[in-house]
């Protein structure tokens, strides 16, 4: 494995290589280089700056695969982008969106057998799928309406209330069936840019996003039943005070989060 040092820049210069393959393919406009090419260069110096903060000498195995659909991701940023200009090869674009979400699945696969599962690996696993969705509906939204991107922009309005609610970016209890929503999310949306049956992806996407609020309702719902009373509105922190009535007999205090 090659130094942490050098995976931000090998990254980075397998997708500028990825985008002139593209390039030879369908003519990419401005539009497309610079949307893959900032991607590019601001996913891989963030992932060099997360190793770099955790002290790490070298990079996973499962982060490897991670950042192999990173790559992805920037190719189809780039043809998305190019979409809103022009017309673009949607055949192309789905046989990138494939592969960049079946290997969803193989990187967690890989980092429970080599042992090299970590915090950073789970936080740049969920950004680069937040990151797929967000270009695919701005895609989709093209043909079937502006509603298609709630799927991509659900979890940055999580992350931006977050901003204003320190409790709400307490540590949620692990969940299987936010992968589950993720993949569907995926699925629904990569159907849908295909252009194929074009009544089905609306109720596919439809179910899929219906899907995905559910899934961010029960985390708020968790975050807002465990906050601490300090965190609860003014008018709401008196009645959040229990009576001595009302107090748990077991002095226990509770499990925490996760």
């Amino acid at each position: 494995m090659r130094t942490v040092h050098w995976i931000p820049i090998t990254a980075t210069a397998a997708c500028i290589a990825g985008l002139a393959l593209v390039h030879l393919v369908t003519r990419l406009p401005p539009a497309g280089w610079a949307a893959g090419a900032t991607y590019a260069v601001v996913s891989n110096v963030l992932l060099g700056v997360g190793l770099h903060r955790r002290g790490a000498t070298r990079v996973g195995w499962a982060n490897v695969v991670t950042t192999a659909r990173s790559t992805l991701v920037a190719l189809i940023t780039a043809i998305v982008a190019a979409s809103f200009v022009g017309p673009i090869p949607v055949p192309l674009l789905v046989g990138l969106a494939i592969p960049a979400l079946a290997l969803d699945a193989v990187d967690g696969w890989v980092a429970r057998r080599t042992g090299s599962a970590s915090e950073l690996g789970a936080r740049y696993d969920m950004e680069v799928d937040a990151f797929l969705l967000m270009v695919l509906s701005a895609y989709v939204a093209q043909t079937l309406g502006v509603w298609v991107l709630a799927i991509g922009l659900m979890r940055y309005a999580f992350v931006a209330v977050g901003w204003a609610l320190p409790w709400f970016r307490a540590q949620l209890p692990p969940r299987y069936w936010r992968k589950v929503v993720t993949a569907a999310q995926g699925i629904a949306l990569t159907f849908a840019a295909s252009g194929l049956l074009a009544q089905l992806a609306v109720v596919l996407v439809l179910a899929a996003l219906l899907l995905l609020v559910e899934s961010f309702g029960r985390d708020v719902v968790w975050l807002v039943r465990h906050r601490s009373p300090a965190e609860a509105p003014r008018a709401l922190r008196y009645s959040a005070v229990p009576r001595a009535s009302d107090r748990r007999t077991d002095p226990s205090p509770p499990a925490p989060p996760g």
